[in-house]
């Protein structure tokens, strides 16, 4: 009886470590990736802000499609809930400290993501994937009409931000926004970490892959993909704020379609179902789009088609996943994500 007892817990560390260092490992390299960005690239930290907005964004998207397995075309609706909340409260609530604006973009997104996510969960396949568009252009329109509260089209300007601790300005260069994004970044990503290996994540990743077999083993399906939606939209808003207060301005382009079929396409791009994945395709796909459209701004889109196209086919589980066949990182079949 002593004998397993040993083996079981001398065994424990060993499947842990790996896992806890490559956590450890992932939070460094957005941390020197983030100190590269602000100094080989000092004239471009607004699109590096943009980067790291649209990053939170993917992020939330892969909670639900990659560890549950839910589609969605609408993800932009929470981070333009977020964004328009900062917006408001901002210029017609004269709320200007940054955190509270941030605290403010996650409440909105949260809130959106619940209603979005009992509305989604009502219907299964191809008619959710419907009802994700149905809803951001829903929301698109409500922005686009109430223009006595977001502006219309032409949108919430002028917001007014403090100074974040009431001492590092968000300066025209974009310096504090920057570094005030990457830290946000590597927080949430490493909270989103903790989430997906703790047993909510694992019950979440056997909704995807078998919710009948999870039915039969006693628990509510509907209940774990709602809080999934909830953190989700959390995450979403964080990156509609930080959009909001970076550029200064909310427009209609923070609930766009477009924005959320892009974040799908970063997310398969990257990988689904790894956190990692996410970032990764979201930098390739929008470091390449800038890139390629500065050099040809009439054929650009053909070039992207062309990318995403030769990824599909080469990698069509992702670039992380690819990567982790070819040199052993990233997710293994047998391996917690």
């Amino acid at each position: 009886m002593t004998q397993p007892a040993m083996d079981v817990s001398a065994g424990a560390p060993t499947r842990s470590y790996p896992l806890y260092l490559r956590d450890i490992a992932g939070v460094a390299a957005i941390l020197v990736a983030g100190a590269a960005g602000y100094w080989l690239f000092p004239d471009n930290l607004a699109l590096l802000t943009r980067i790291i907005a649209v990053a939170l964004l993917v992020l939330s998207l892969d909670l639900i499609t990659g560890y549950c397995g839910v589609a969605s075309l609408g993800q932009a609706t929470l981070f333009g809930a977020g964004a328009y909340a900062v917006g408001f409260a901002c210029v017609h609530g004269g709320v200007t400290e940054p955190l509270t604006l941030m605290l403010i973009g996650a409440v909105a997104g949260a809130t959106a993501g619940l209603a979005m996510g009992a509305i989604m969960l009502r219907a299964h396949g191809l008619a959710q994937l419907v009802l994700s568009i149905a809803i951001v252009q829903l929301g698109h329109e409500a922005a686009n009409k109430f223009t006595g509260y977001t502006g219309g089209s032409d949108g919430l300007a002028g917001l007014s931000v403090n100074p974040l601790f009431g001492v590092f300005e968000f300066d025209l260069w974009g310096r504090t926004a920057y570094l005030f994004g990457l830290a946000l970044l590597v927080v949430v990503f490493a909270l989103l970490r903790v989430v997906v290996s703790s047993p909510f994540g694992v019950l979440c990743r056997g909704v995807r892959q078998d919710p009948v077999r999870v039915k039969a083993m006693g628990a509510f399906v509907f209940p774990v993909i709602l809080k999934m939606f909830v953190i989700s939209g959390a995450v979403a808003g964080l990156g509609g704020a930080l959009a909001a207060i970076s550029t200064q301005v909310v427009g209609l382009d923070s609930i766009s379609f477009e924005l959320s079929a892009n974040a799908l396409v970063m997310l398969v791009l990257g990988g689904l179902g790894t956190l990692y994945g996410a970032l990764v395709g979201t930098v390739i796909f929008m470091a390449f789009e800038h890139v390629v459209s500065a050099i040809n701004p009439f054929h650009w889109l053909t070039m992207v088609g062309a990318l995403l196209v030769a990824v599909v086919l080469v990698a069509p589980g992702g670039l992380v996943n690819l990567a982790g066949k070819v040199g052993g990182i990233g997710r293994s079949k047998g391996s917690k994500p």
